[in-house]
């Protein structure tokens, strides 16, 4: 069969099963053997060896020639399982996977995002996986795949589900003390569900403030005015700015134009007294993306409808925080709001609103009693986003 035409499941199977029949025959045939001789030959029976013969060359030429042929039948399955695993059909979906300690993410093409991995039956799906912070492994069972997520790295994998179904998707790569709770879904749905669903209920759109801090821009530019790698991008509409293009120095006023030219051909014009360092994002930020940027940028972007629970998701809060009231590696987001809290250093704290603010843009403040210390600060959420935030945990009941 055309390995493009097997699926994930036939592929391994295929590879897995030849070579458990022939285990199992060579297991039997050779236990059988062994308690015949044992048997036929004891010292009991024949306390004086009959034959003379110290070589049979038919003999070892069978022996030799049907164990080549049954290796080389196991090569060939899996070969043959290899390629399946890494030619993708052309007529596959994509779906962005992201990866971090220790929640998931995927995104579709029409901008949909979820924490569960929806896919429509009888169609393949091509997921792209990008991790956040450490290795992670992709790894869904019921298809046959299993996948490292390395920083920095591209990876891909694909599937098809046959049937309509939940099928459990883990972490298999141990990336920190929340690894265990690292798990989600894969939800097969029909076609035509799925066509609804994906389209359906658009997500509000992402600030430019969140995005710089998804594309890295922040690792590199300051908010606050103070210095880092790059120029500041406090107060940076109308600034005027040395550069150097094709050799020429100039002195520029920083408006929208100068800003995408910037973004996405950093190189064409440094500016002076930083290094000229920063990557093109020529093709690597959406355009709808760096509109809202450069909204963001030049103080003009609208506060978009935020939706607190879809933040907590987004932002991984679900990967760490129950809302069940089971234990995971934070406290239970469940009935937060007016809990008494024991902290670090003896003290307790009622859980309000302003000292939810302050778990979240700068959680090592006050280390919940029990806790392990390793939640990162959010500060790059805008005001809007907080206050969802808090609004979302002060309705969890």
């Amino acid at each position: 069969m055309n390995p493009q035409q097997l699926t994930t499941v036939q592929a391994v199977d295929n590879a897995f099963n030849f070579i458990l029949g022939i285990s199992v025959i060579m297991l039997l045939l050779i236990t059988g053997l062994m308690i015949y001789f044992v048997i036929r030959y004891s010292r009991k029976r024949c306390p004086v060896p009959l034959s003379q013969k110290d070589h049979n060359l038919w003999l070892e030429i069978v022996w030799t020639t049907i164990p080549t042929i049954l290796v080389m039948a196991m090569f060939w399955f899996g070969w043959e399982g290899f390629l399946t695993l890494q030619r993708i059909p052309d007529d596959a979906i994509q779906v962005d996977a992201t990866a971090r300690m220790w929640s998931w993410k995927f995104i579709y093409d029409s901008g949909k995002s979820s924490d569960k991995l929806y896919v429509p039956v009888g169609t393949p799906v091509k997921v792209k996986l990008e991790s956040l912070d450490v290795l992670h492994a992709f790894y869904a069972p019921a298809f046959r795949v299993k996948r490292d997520i390395v920083p920095g790295m591209t990876t891909w994998v694909w599937f098809k589900a046959e049937e309509t179904g939940s099928y459990n998707l883990f972490c298999a790569e141990y990336c920190g003390v929340g690894h265990a709770d690292m798990i989600t879904t894969i939800e097969a749905i029909p076609l035509s569900e799925f066509n609804q669903w994906v389209t359906f209920d658009q997500p509000p759109v992402v600030s430019g403030k969140i995005l710089l801090g998804q594309y890295g821009c922040l690792g590199c530019h300051s908010l606050d005015g103070s210095e880092s790698v790059g120029p500041t991008l406090q107060k940076i509409a109308g600034r005027l700015t040395r550069v150097e293009r094709d050799g020429e120095r100039l002195e520029l006023s920083i408006d929208r134009d100068y800003l995408r030219r910037s973004i996405v051909d950093p190189k064409a014009e440094i500016v002076e007294g930083f290094p000229p360092i920063m990557p093109p994002f020529a093709g690597v930020i959406p355009e709808s993306d760096l509109e809202r940027i450069l909204d963001f940028l030049l103080g003009g972007e609208m506060t978009a409808p935020v939706d607190g629970e879809k933040i907590a998701k987004d932002q991984g809060c679900l990967g760490c925080h129950s809302t069940d009231g089971s234990e995971r590696v934070g406290p239970s987001f469940k009935a937060i709001f007016g809990r008494i809290t024991e902290i670090e250093g003896g003290g307790e704290i009622t859980v309000d609103a302003a000292y939810l603010l302050r778990s979240i843009t700068h959680p090592e403040a006050e280390i919940v009693d029990d806790f392990p210390p390793i939640m990162p600060a959010y500060d790059q959420l805008t005001d809007a986003e907080l206050n969802a935030l808090v609004d979302y945990l002060k309705g969890l009941k």
